[in-house]
């Protein structure tokens, strides 16, 4: 059954609506934006019925809080309200809401609005999720083709994917970082990580295929892999911005081998300066690397590995980000 939150400070009007809607939909009341809100951070709702005019927060104000979070932004909101001026109805639309209901609200009106919006916003969600797979495989191809110039690093970007998901469901569970890491912010991390190498697509097969140590020179030219990397993506975001995750895979690329204790490149950025989402890639990424077999040497057993990341904890690594790997090694 699909889930209506009505928000109104009007409690006569909540229980009328709340008995039209009964029998169809799953309804919960909120007396307030302020309640509201509270009530979308815990609960997944299909579509909002909203009143304009409320004390403290109105519903414009409910509204525009809403689409500052991506998680809400793609909920239908019908207002409602009492008021049958013209301008006040041209606003509704003008301010990003589905659509508007004159209070009160007759029964096959209300039921008819709320299921074509629900109807339109379902079938938006499935063209999205189309577009974003369509984007993923896409993103995933042309890493893993960068990738394959070197046959002992296969599999390597869905690896450290599915490594930095685990990283950032452990630090969520924790509490960790809870003014930057959301379900959201994860959700694009896991899936800009297939590209943070993506700037080796402009390395030569010299360097990077070369079975012994670098020299300073060649080296030197590994490091522009990073901000290369960035710069590609800043494009590919320029074009089209509406793929929010870039914007996560841009950073990924160009901080993913700066260290914590700020000897890192390409910027030589310093703790927190580094953006969590190249932290979190940072010890994904050096995992994976020792486990599995390099062109310049064997892969290192998994004991091994892990004592390598702990020891770089507040040197190479976040602590914090660390004291996560530490608690899903079990699972790696």
């Amino acid at each position: 059954m699909k889930k209506i939150m009505v928000v109104d400070d009007n409690i006569a009007s909540l229980r009328q609506i709340e008995a039209l809607l009964a029998d169809d939909f799953e309804v919960s009341l909120a007396k307030s934006g302020e309640t509201g809100l509270k009530m979308l951070s815990a609960s997944r709702f299909d579509l909002i019925l909203l009143d304009v005019e409320m004390p403290v927060m109105d519903g414009f104000e409910m509204l525009a809080k809403m689409r500052e979070n991506p998680l809400y932004a793609g909920i239908p909101v019908i207002f409602l309200t009492g008021n049958k001026q013209l301008d006040i109805k041209v606003r509704c639309l003008k301010e990003g809401a589905a659509d508007f209901i004159v209070k009160p609200a007759e029964k096959s009106v209300l039921l008819h609005r709320i299921s074509l919006h629900i109807s339109m916003s379902d079938n938006y969600r499935s063209l999205e999720k189309l577009v974003r797979d369509m984007s993923d495989s896409l993103a995933i191809t042309f890493s893993e083709l960068i990738e394959f110039r070197d046959e002992d690093t296969g599999g390597h970007v869905v690896r450290t994917s599915l490594y930095v998901e685990l990283l950032g469901r452990e630090l969520i569970s924790t509490g960790a970082f809870s003014d930057e890491l959301t379900e959201a912010t994860l959700e694009s991390c896991v899936r800009a990580a297939p590209l943070h190498d993506i700037g080796k697509i402009a390395i030569s097969d010299s360097v990077l295929l070369k079975p012994g140590s670098l020299t300073a020179g060649e080296f030197a030219v590994m490091q522009t892999h990073a901000q290369i990397g960035a710069d590609i993506i800043d494009g590919m975001l320029q074009l089209t911005p509406s793929l929010y995750y870039l914007q996560y895979a841009r950073e990924i690329a160009a901080t993913h081998h700066e260290r914590y204790d700020g000897s890192g490149y390409p910027n030589g950025l310093l703790g927190s300066a580094i953006p969590l989402c190249g932290r979190l890639m940072a010890v994904a990424d050096v995992y994976d690397a020792l486990v599995n077999d390099r062109v310049y040497r064997k892969g290192l057993s998994k004991e091994l590995a892990r004592e390598i990341i702990f020891d770089g904890s507040g040197k190479s690594f976040d602590p914090a980000v660390v004291e996560a790997f530490r608690h899903i090694c079990a699972k790696l």
